[in-house]
């Protein structure tokens, strides 16, 4: 117990002298709480910050200001109407008026509307030689400009104007750049200007993206209108292929029986005719997640050269292969959850009833067929795995998952594994389909079985693959990446009596 004591007393001392010698920065709260003064001497401001002006009291406005308070920078406040607002501000920032504000300012932050520029006319003189963060937003996209960025340059020719934080929504800068996007759109034609306001977004805990000059300010206002514009060719393929295959599947497994039979079985759209489109899409989808390497690879085979542009549509083709993928992963996902589904069904059990009630009639006492109990099982756990396989694809693409693994691994999941994945897929189809190709009653008004569709893509896919791991063809596609061209050449002629200058056969190096 003495012991103890003696530790107890010892830390209670260590305690006083770091109390008697911790800095007043760090013994101030980090969040204040009650009332005190609100002036900028109270703020929790590094010495020889900057002081940050900002012009308009919304929204952004305050949380910008919560923002960099937190960041260490002294603020100010501009608004018309500073006694009636100034309580919606954090204490340690002094609401003031737009003049006062932009005179006490080194960088100001714009944060009015575009139409209400003008208004800010008054405050030229103030503002002359200072920098001016523009953070407005358009009200649509604008392709024939000007900017706003431009319009606020022309309206104060003695500033420097930057682009910037535009991309960057109230709750991100209230909660912090984990919870939201961390790039911030930036540029300028002043590159002091573009440099201070790059330092101040990194202190405040983003990541800046330099776009160049105030001419980019068209583009990067145009960023928040965009609708996901790197999955509209993806989602579109999807939406076509679900369409074309449910009307393909409506016909031959709904219309064709009730037609030729008339016998309804209309109740079959919404879960069985779903779950069989679901695994079609998502083999297609997952095929044209690797076609368009193939095509590259015998497009710079055929060229004999990688120094040639692809053509556009090849281009984009690959740019979108993650979002191919990860809508092929969704389809097989529903797939999964609409299969566990199929025996809920009150449609099931009845089957089930009747397909008993027939066995006692007929009299049969073991209807077990071993060729169909082996498919079925096979079927099944090769369906699971093509599943995890996916699952491993989708996950890797996450871009905190993509960014802890290096190159080669990153290319072994996706390459490797996918062409796995497809192998998997395209098997599970294959056990699927078993011997129902060669049966004439599965072609229903003359149409194909679906599963005979679906493969033509993923065999081509899986051969094309093949061919391009022969020897002879991966040596010269090697070649060919690490700069070999065909149509480099040196041309000469050997004779009996030795060298001349004459020029006669070819040898590629």
């Amino acid at each position: 117990m003495n012991y103890v004591n003696d530790n107890n007393n010892n830390l209670n001392l260590s305690l006083q002298r770091c109390q008697c010698i911790m800095p007043d920065d760090m013994a101030r709260p980090l969040v204040r709480g009650g009332g005190g003064s609100r002036h900028l001497e109270a703020s929790l401001s590094e010495p020889g910050a900057p002081v940050v002006g900002i012009l308009g009291t919304g929204d952004f406005s305050r949380s910008l200001a919560r923002r960099l308070v937190a960041s260490g920078y002294q603020v100010v406040v501009g608004s018309r109407n500073p006694k009636r607002l100034s309580a919606l501000f954090p204490e340690e920032a002094e609401v003031m008026s737009q003049l006062e504000a932009a005179g006490h300012a080194d960088l100001v932050f714009v944060a009015v509307f575009p139409e209400h520029h003008s208004t800010l006319s008054q405050l030229k003189p103030a503002l002359a030689g200072k920098t001016l963060v523009d953070v407005s937003n358009g009200l649509q996209i604008n392709r024939d400009g000007p900017s706003n960025a431009q319009q606020l340059a022309d309206l104060f020719p003695e500033s420097f104007v930057v682009k910037g934080f535009n991309t960057i929504s109230a709750w991100t800068l209230q909660t912090g750049p984990r919870d939201g996007s961390r790039q911030v759109f930036l540029c300028s034609d002043h590159h002091k200007a573009k440099s201070a306001v790059t330092q101040l977004c990194r202190r405040m805990g983003f990541v800046p993206v330099d776009m160049g000059f105030l001419s980019s300010s068209l583009e990067i206002e145009n960023i928040p209108f965009y609708l996901f514009p790197s999955w509209h060719i993806p989602i579109l393929c999807t939406l076509a292929l679900f369409i074309f295959f449910y009307l393909y599947n409506f016909t031959r497994d709904v219309l064709h029986p009730y037609i030729t039979e008339r016998k309804s079985v209309f109740y079959k759209m919404p879960i069985e005719t779903v779950n069989v489109t679901l695994p079609s899409v998502a083999l297609v989808m997952l095929a044209l997640v690797y076609l368009p390497g193939l095509s590259a690879s015998y497009l710079q085979l055929w060229r004999g050269t990688k120094y040639s542009l692809f053509p556009n549509w090849l281009d984009r083709w690959l740019t979108r292969r993650k979002q191919f993928g990860l809508c092929s992963f969704l389809c097989a996902v529903l797939h999964a959850v609409y299969s566990l589904s199929l025996p809920m069904r009150k449609s099931a059990r009845y089957k089930l009833l009747t397909a008993a009630f027939k066995q006692v009639k007929q009299g049969v006492e073991d209807s077990w067929v071993d060729e169909e109990v082996w498919r079925m099982e096979l079927y099944l756990s090769v369906g699971i795995m093509a599943l995890g396989l996916l699952s491993l694809l989708a996950v890797t693409s996450l871009p905190s998952v993509a960014n802890a693994v290096n190159w080669r691994e990153f290319s072994f999941i996706q390459s490797t594994l996918g062409y796995g994945a497809l192998f998997m897929a395209t098997l599970h189809t294959l056990l699927f389909g078993w011997d129902r190709a060669f049966s004439w009653d599965q072609y229903r008004f003359y149409l194909p079985p679906t599963f005979l569709l679906v493969l033509i893509l993923p065999l081509g896919a899986l051969l094309g693959r093949l061919a391009l791991v022969l020897p002879c063809v991966a040596l010269r596609l090697r070649q060919i990446r690490r700069g070999w061209e065909r149509s480099q050449y040196i041309r000469f002629t050997l004779t009996d009596g030795g060298c001349h200058d004459r020029l006669e056969d070819a040898s590629a190096v």
